[in-house]
């Protein structure tokens, strides 16, 4: 069934080319002494069929597997057009047709795969309409959305709502040639679908967007963060700048900035780097309200901790290169191990996985030896059953899994690690494509996830740690443990809510060379609805069983004195001191 469902992810061409392939590879496998000369010319036939492809665009790996059968078998065909009698008429001697049929074989085998893995590997065109003018270029992209974009219904989205509001400012950038405001308005439009996986792909923010830099290129040498009850604090300050030798203190409250009132510049704050969703939004405009253009003046009203009176003052904005932006940026670091685990001096475990890739470790370098040997980066999912194999030789109390500023990676791997967190079989998700034969989303029911209890299998007592930045596939592990009993999410705020699946992503080039992408497919559960994404409502991710208060107490913890506030409530919680969102509230 896998197979035949399979099939609906072909292109026309794809489809004959399988099925041509296919029949010739069997023709020739069998020992038949009667010959066709029509037969001769298929093989020919099948490379004018994958050249038309070509030339449409289709340059998939798919495509490419199944182009290289037929190239593979038109060459080894190719004597028969001019020398009928040789070739591949069935051959007289048994170690001859022995090898034509094993290729054969294999060559079916090629294909087989390929049909399998059409869902994730299938054409999905690149839309260019860079030639275009910038509203028509938008309203192409708003229409191609309004198709393909996996949830706009389980967002409520009004694209023709969204055609209204944006298409005349679109049309105004067009009659002065206002690049800027083109830029900035493609980037609103965008990001006002509030889902991670909907960007501009090549901004290239921190290298050389002059526009980013105009706008938000000036820094004052500090971050703020909004607490759960409005107040805004210092969550940076850096040494030798404005704000520091203006005698701006980590944990200050900000009363007053640029004229207005801290929540309500806190509020208006448009700018980021990453698309919004409710989860990250609150830490994104705390990083970008304190940003300006080099040399603008604004004035602050401020109070450092423990000091009774605020103070006025006024900073200008310096060049220094985004330096609050990128230290209050999450990032994979290449070259660190994507799990790293101890055991704690409570006698808790403790993991830390900073994605779900399994590319971010260096490999060892030992020379030609190890080369040869085959020698790769460690696979992550093996490095977390070696830290659960070590905690329960040291009879670990708990573990903690920390998923903070997780950004994804790959889904199976998730499902691989979650087998060792969990007793029984389940499922993990599907992934649903729109598919463009039939001209609505389909299941591709080739990609299922299920997770499968593997050893060693931890059974105690679990607690994750999760963030508003903890996203994409980052988020599968909480989503697939919730409800366990042994395991409890502790968070200021649950994941991201950008679940969706990128195999092959919806691409746009647009007018000025940006080319916006978006993820191509849905994760749906078990009843085929989605899961993780934010709805129209903005509710989705993982939310934490407890939710940890972001009050003066647990600011001043994390951000002043350095201390990790989100364990020590997993902690509590596995010690059974904190069980629900009510009780974490009551420990401030």
């Amino acid at each position: 069934m896998t197979m035949m469902d399979s099939l609906k992810w072909l292109t026309v061409y794809e489809m004959l080319l399988c099925a041509l392939n296919a029949a010739l590879l069997v023709w020739y496998a069998l020992p038949v002494a009667r010959r066709y000369r029509w037969i001769d010319f298929m093989p020919g036939m099948g490379v004018v069929i994958a050249a038309v492809s070509a030339l449409t665009g289709d340059t998939t790996l798919l495509a490419i597997a199944i182009d290289a059968v037929t190239a593979v078998l038109f060459l080894c065909t190719l004597r028969r057009l001019f020398k009928p009698g040789d070739g591949v008429a069935a051959p007289r001697r048994l170690i001859a047709g022995t090898i034509r049929a094993v290729f054969c074989v294999c060559g079916i085998g090629v294909i087989g795969v390929a049909i399998q893995s059409s869902g994730e590997l299938r054409y999905n065109p690149t839309s260019d309409w860079s030639h275009l003018g910038y509203a028509e270029a938008f309203v192409r992209l708003n229409d191609r959305f309004a198709v393909e974009y996996p949830f706009g219904e389980w967002k409520k989205i009004d694209w023709e709502a969204k055609r209204r509001e944006y298409e005349p400012i679109f049309a105004q950038a067009d009659q002065v040639n206002d690049r800027t405001l083109y830029y900035k308005t493609l980037r609103e439009y965008l990001f006002s679908l509030r889902d991670g996986h909907v960007r501009i792909a090549n901004e290239k923010l921190y290298a050389g967007n002059p526009i980013f830099k105009a706008e938000v290129g000036g820094g004052f040498g500090l971050s703020t963060l909004q607490l759960d009850d409005g107040r805004v604090q210092v969550t940076l300050v850096l040494d030798d700048s404005p704000a520091g030798r203006s005698g701006i203190r980590l944990g200050a409250e900000i009363l007053q900035w640029d004229g207005q009132a801290a929540k309500d510049a806190y509020r208006q704050t448009t700018w980021t780097d990453s698309p919004n969703t409710n989860q990250n939004e609150t830490i994104n405009r705390g990083r970008f309200m304190v940003r300006a253009e080099v040399g603008r003046k604004v004035e602050v009203e401020y109070r450092n901790p423990g000091a009774g009176q605020a103070v006025k003052t006024t900073l200008q904005a310096y060049d220094d290169q985004f330096a609050t932006l990128k230290q209050t940026k999450a990032s994979i670091v290449r070259g660190a191990p994507p799990v790293e685990g101890k055991m704690l001096s409570n006698g808790y475990g403790y993991v830390k996985i900073s994605s779900f890739l399994a590319n971010t470790a260096e490999v060892p370098k030992a020379g030609l030896t190890s080369l040869f040997a085959g020698s790769s980066a460690p696979d992550p999912v093996d490095l977390l059953a070696d830290c659960l194999q070590s905690f329960e030789a040291q009879h670990a109390k708990g573990v903690v899994i920390d998923l903070r500023d997780n950004p994804g990676g790959e889904d199976s791997i998730v499902t691989r690690m979650a087998g060792h967190l969990s007793k029984e079989k389940k499922l993990y998700g599907y992934a649903s494509y729109y598919n463009r034969n039939v001209k609505k989303f389909s299941i591709n029911y080739g990609e299922k996830y299920v997770v499968q209890p593997s050893k060693p299998n931890y059974g105690g007592n679990i607690a994750l740690l999760v963030n508003g930045r903890t996203a994409s596939s980052g988020e599968g592990l909480p989503l697939v443990l919730k409800g366990q009993p042994n395991v409890t999410i502790v968070g200021f705020t649950g994941t991201n809510g950008s679940f969706g699946v990128q195999t092959s992503p919806i691409q746009v080039v647009m007018p000025e060379g940006y080319i916006v992408e978006s993820a191509d497919g849905r994760s749906l559960n078990r009843d085929h609805v989605i899961q993780g994404d934010g709805d129209y409502t903005g509710r989705g991710g993982a939310v934490p069983d407890v939710v940890v208060p972001l009050n003066e107490q647990t600011f001043r913890e994390k951000y002043v004195e350095g201390l990790d506030v989100e364990l020590r409530y997993a902690i509590e919680a596995m010690e059974g001191r904190v069980s629900s969102p009510a009780a974490a509230k009551s420990q401030s």
